[in-house]
């Protein structure tokens, strides 16, 4: 069904090109006719002073309507949502998962309510846009780290039983690249889905998971073990995030404006707002083992490192070194707060492991 709408839409493209192409080609004699004006005596067709002034006046009207609809478009479109109070539109049934919900609101969120912009084409204005690529593709990929635990740990009954399908499903389709596009020439020269198209997916998978566990049809183990491995995995994630910042501080930091720079604090932006709305949905999934091993004042500080990372919001990324004294130096700050939220991951985990 997708390569059918594929399809179409490219044919929907194919025609509008060659309809604009025809009225071009069709307009261009009129158009030197009324450019040029015959002047006897100086052999032939010569440009009219008048019509070059219409005809400049004119390129440059194209040109500012171009840059127009790009800023202006692009402006329209940028959001970076970091809406701590956002929740399901519905809310969750008995027996199904907070966490889960949560997931699968986000990905709606960002596919159909903002509109997917890593992979928007150069025509598109949001092909402009950096900082909300980076933090979607971020987020995303917060969401799909929680899926794969979803299938591995949570959703199912041990670790020798069988894999959820809709789980599966979502997993992998969560690991799609964020910046495909409907014609990808690299791979071939067919329609390709998009990664819009593979989200919708995953989020329609969550959602069916997350109904067949209100009818008892499917599980989700709300034991003490499967939160440690989950915190684990995340506190792991977080430490790789933590890295690429250390990496690019020690080695590109001191110029104030880094080209990059912005790129790695809105990815970690968006990692660290999708993990904090999923694990304080994992606080209410596990909200009786949270309270039988008395995490509830450490699970709090956890979450409250994480938001604080997720709503730094500077009006301009600087990339001071980190001993500056006049440049400020915001990925170590946001780095600072990661680290600090992995830590508190980690003082959680090796209560559970008592």
């Amino acid at each position: 069904m997708d390569i059918g709408r594929g399809f179409r839409r490219i044919a929907l493209y194919l025609r509008k090109l060659s309809a604009g192409l025809v009225g071009l080609f069709a307009a261009l004699p009129r158009f030197f006719r009324r450019l040029v004006k015959w002047r006897p005596g100086q052999g032939g067709y010569s440009p009219s002073s008048e019509n070059l002034k219409v005809t400049g006046r004119l390129l440059i009207l194209g040109v500012l309507l171009i840059v127009s609809f790009y800023v202006v478009g692009a402006f329209m479109i940028n959001t970076i949502d970091t809406n701590l109070d956002f929740k399901p539109l519905n809310a969750p049934e008995a027996g199904q998962s907070r966490a889960v919900a949560i997931t699968t609101a986000l990905i709606d969120r960002e596919v159909n309510a903002h509109g997917w912009t890593a992979n928007d084409p150069f025509f598109k204005p949001a092909a402009l846009l950096d900082n909300m690529p980076n933090f979607q593709q971020g987020l995303i990929a917060s969401l799909a780290r929680f899926s794969f635990e979803l299938t591995d740990q949570l959703g199912r009954t041990r670790g020798s039983s069988q894999a959820d399908p809709d789980l599966q499903e979502a997993s992998g389709l969560l690991q799609y690249s964020g910046d495909k596009w409907l014609w990808d020439p690299s791979v071939s020269l067919m329609p390709t889905a998009t990664s819009e198209q593979q989200y919708r997916k995953a989020a329609k998978a969550l959602s069916a998971y997350n109904k067949r566990l209100s009818t008892g049809e499917a599980v989700f183990e709300r034991r003490s073990d499967n939160l440690l491995a989950t915190l684990d995995r995340i506190a792991l994630d977080i430490g790789s995030s933590s890295a690429v910042i250390d990496t690019f501080v020690g080695e590109k930091s001191g110029f104030p404006f880094h080209r990059q720079a912005d790129d790695v604090f809105y990815t970690v932006k968006g990692q660290s707002y999708g993990y904090y709305m999923i694990l304080r949905a994992l606080g209410e999934d596990f909200k009786d083992v949270i309270k039988e091993r008395n995490l509830e004042s450490s699970y709090a500080e956890m979450l409250r490192s994480f938001q604080l990372t997720a709503e730094m919001e500077p009006l301009v990324i600087m990339n001071g070194t980190p001993d500056s004294q006049i440049i400020p130096c915001h990925l170590c700050s946001q780095g600072f707060y990661l680290l600090r939220g992995r830590t508190q991951l980690r003082e959680i985990t090796n209560i559970l492991l008592k």
